[in-house]
């Protein structure tokens, strides 16, 4: 991959990745809830998603998804109810304001890196127009005269590169801001503001349409 063309793909998605979206929230909602090495799993979670949806997008997934109506209406309601009950359980959790919350140390126990890696993994994979937009976007970026593997490889890393340091960076801030904001009516209010924007995502996928 020519380094031009490797900058403007590396520009292109670092602005997407910064946008806000389900899975920055989820690294802010758990680094401030777990401390900021949770977002280490919550990325390595998103990150072994991005990989299945690189591969698909090789293999020309995404395209077929897109022609194929019913399966892409499955994995609207799916991904979209799967956040929808994230964001429930979240405000379920901020809603109980007259018992203390656990302090942290015993919430990172009850909380396991499994956990954590697993919801990461299945919130990337919540949205399935997230497949049918990276087969639109990553081969714009692919020389046909050069090996498509070696391509896609480049740009995964590229991905994974990007994405780890624009989520580390929000779980560093998260943490520290955190740190300073102990109380436990400040913890409830991010359960209920995570909560209530789980399911608007949750929401807007399951009323998304094809594009």
């Amino acid at each position: 991959m020519a380094l031009d063309v490797w900058l403007m793909f590396s520009l292109a998605y670092l602005v997407t990745t910064l946008s806000p979206g389900p899975n920055v929230l989820l690294v802010v909602k758990n680094s401030f809830q777990y401390g900021w090495k949770s977002a280490f799993v919550t990325v390595l979670g998103n990150l072994s998603c991005q990989f299945v949806i690189v591969c698909l997008v090789a293999i020309g997934v995404g395209e077929l998804l897109e022609q194929l109506p019913v399966w892409f209406t499955l994995m609207k309601v799916l991904g979209g109810t799967y956040l929808i009950y994230l964001g429930c359980k979240s405000l379920k959790a901020g809603g109980k304001s007259n018992l203390p919350l656990p302090d942290k140390t015993q919430r990172v126990a009850q909380f396991t890196s499994r956990k954590l890696y697993t919801e990461a993994f299945l919130v990337s994979a919540s949205n399935p127009k997230t497949l049918i937009f990276l087969s639109a976007f990553l081969p714009q970026f692919i020389n046909t005269e050069q090996s498509h593997l070696e391509q896609f490889g480049v740009m995964y890393v590229s991905i994974c590169v990007i994405v780890a340091c624009v989520h580390l960076g929000y779980a560093m801030l998260i943490s520290r801001v955190g740190q300073r904001f102990l109380a436990q009516d400040i913890e409830r209010k991010i359960s209920k503001v995570s909560g209530g924007l789980f399911i608007t995502m949750g929401g807007g996928v399951l009323l998304s349409q094809r594009v």
